[in-house]
């Protein structure tokens, strides 16, 4: 097995109310997706475990997002940070923070619905396919620019997972409901 692993240290907080933590399976390395994501022009991609090794580092501070209707990415939603990414396997790990007490009715729905029903999907920046010809594309560089919480059904790789760290999987996963967004507060 190769370990590939960097992370962001915070400070601990015990008990801070707007940190709470995740972890998930991003991505699978060298594996190509299972549908076509947003931007492949309808291509299955397979990310190269080299390509996915040496952008690590761009993954780290970058911001998790989610759509209301769990269906896609946001990337005017942003709802946490991510803090720690490693390769383990074909497996692309990722945890991270929520920002709980900012969004509680987001971390409310997964709570109540995760880790079998949500997964995640990687947003990227300055890919380089091998072969645009290609069926699938092999993607042989890319920045990561964030990534996003949703439905696993709706994901491009459908082996990703989320969940919140201190979480126990339910015995059964209720159907997960879509979240009501909050209204922004203007100051002027």
């Amino acid at each position: 097995m190769h370990l590939q692993a960097m992370a962001v240290t915070l400070p601990p907080v015990d008990g801070h109310p707007n940190r709470v933590p995740f972890e998930g399976v991003l991505t699978t390395v060298n594996t190509p997706s299972d549908k076509a994501p947003a931007g492949a022009r309808g291509h299955r991609v397979l990310l190269t475990r080299e390509a996915a090794e040496k952008a690590l580092p761009s993954l780290l501070g970058m911001a998790i997002d989610y759509r209301p209707t769990w269906d896609g990415h946001d990337n005017r939603r942003k709802i946490g940070l991510l803090t720690e990414a490693n390769i383990a396997g074909p497996n692309l790990m990722v945890r991270g923070y929520l920002y709980a007490r900012d969004f509680p009715d987001v971390a409310q729905a997964i709570h109540a619905h995760a880790p079998h029903t949500l997964g995640m999907s990687y947003e990227i920046a300055d890919a380089k396919v091998e072969d645009m010809r290609a069926a699938i594309w092999r993607l042989t560089k890319v920045t990561f620019t964030g990534a996003a919480i949703l439905l696993r059904d709706k994901a491009a790789y459908r082996s990703t997972t989320f969940r919140m760290a201190e979480e126990q999987p339910p015995a059964v996963s209720p159907q997960l409901a879509p979240v009501s967004p909050q209204p922004s507060a203007v100051i002027r």
